[in-house]
């Protein structure tokens, strides 16, 4: 795996669960599985809020896991330049590469462990690609894009990039070492990401080994949603059973559990799981394509708006 993976937790912060322990747990209210589709050019994902509501996700709106696809080479595929306004698009690489550029003239190289926060607010284009190299050489593929909404207030701000290194992320380890968290925005127990947000949230990649648990203290009034990207286990003491592609939307509670029990017959030594949570914004979502606004008003506006090449042009 190319995401940040110390190899010794003992150096690491680690979680020390007697501060949240005697709190209520959350358990999950439902757990949906992701159905698949191709993205941009023709890559796979899985679509990992399908079936959710807003009420459940907010502040976010879409979330597509990216592979895990192996290319064999000439195969490798990305997105053609495409408009936004209204959120962020967070795009975190697993494995692989991939090239941005915006019309802004920001972007470089997301790989391994990086992360790439980008802020359309009044409008923005960009094209997410394999380099070259990656397209001659093929290989393995994985990541995800999360869509953070904006309040009202901010959808109209001017762009913005955040360039998020892996080494740059926050690692702790839970007390028996048996599982790592890597914190890419908020804050865990006072350990905080290098993320910037607009709104309160949280943005954590986990790692539990198999036969291993994982207890998380978690931000009274945050909505709490874990998504695993491989491997299968348990999430709460009740043992409710999630493997990869699936969802879990958790309901109230100060701390949350995970176990990992491995996939029989699978060489995988990890259970990878997304958590995410958030404040609620509380307003109302108006997602069509790639726009997410209040009103169909502003949805409108917005295709008007790019038509007439208000959003700027495709840097060659």
């Amino acid at each position: 795996m190319g995401a940040v993976f110390p190899s010794n937790l003992s150096d690491l912060p680690h979680i020390d669960e007697s501060n949240f322990f005697s709190q209520a747990e959350k358990l999950p209210i439902m757990i949906t599985t992701a159905p698949s589709a191709l993205e941009g050019e023709g890559f796979p994902v899985k679509r990992a809020f399908a079936g959710v509501s807003n009420h459940y996700l907010d502040p976010f709106v879409h979330m597509d896991q990216m592979g895990s696809v192996f290319y064999e080479p000439g195969q490798a595929k990305g997105t053609p330049w495409h408009p936004h306004r209204g959120f962020e698009t967070v795009t975190y690489m697993i494995d692989g590469v991939f090239e941005h550029h915006d019309s802004t003239g920001k972007g470089g190289l997301i790989t391994n462990g990086d992360t790439q926060w980008m802020t359309a607010g009044s409008g923005i284009l960009h094209i997410e690609t394999p380099p070259l190299s990656e397209v001659l050489t093929g290989g393995l593929f994985h990541g995800l894009q999360l869509w953070v909404n904006l309040p009202a207030k901010d959808k109209f701000m001017a762009p913005k990039y955040q360039d998020i290194k892996a080494g740059n992320v926050k690692v702790l380890s839970s007390r028996e070492e048996g599982a790592l968290v890597r914190v890419i925005a908020g804050e865990v127990v006072g350990e905080k990401g290098p993320g910037s947000t607009k709104t309160p949230m949280t943005f954590l990649h986990v790692s539990i080994h198999v036969g291993e648990r994982l207890l998380l203290p978690w931000t009274p009034g945050f909505n709490c949603l874990a998504y695993v990207l491989s491997g299968k286990g348990f999430i709460s003491s009740n043992l409710t059973p999630i493997g990869a592609g699936q969802l879990a939307v958790m309901g109230e509670g100060g701390y949350l559990e995970l176990r990992a029990t491995g996939v029989d017959g699978s060489e995988e030594k990890t259970m990878e799981v997304v958590l995410l949570g958030g404040e609620p914004i509380g307003e109302a979502v108006v997602k069509y394509g790639p726009f997410v606004m209040n009103t169909m008003d502003e949805i409108k506006s917005a295709f008007e708006d790019y038509t007439a090449g208000k959003f700027g042009k495709p840097i060659t």
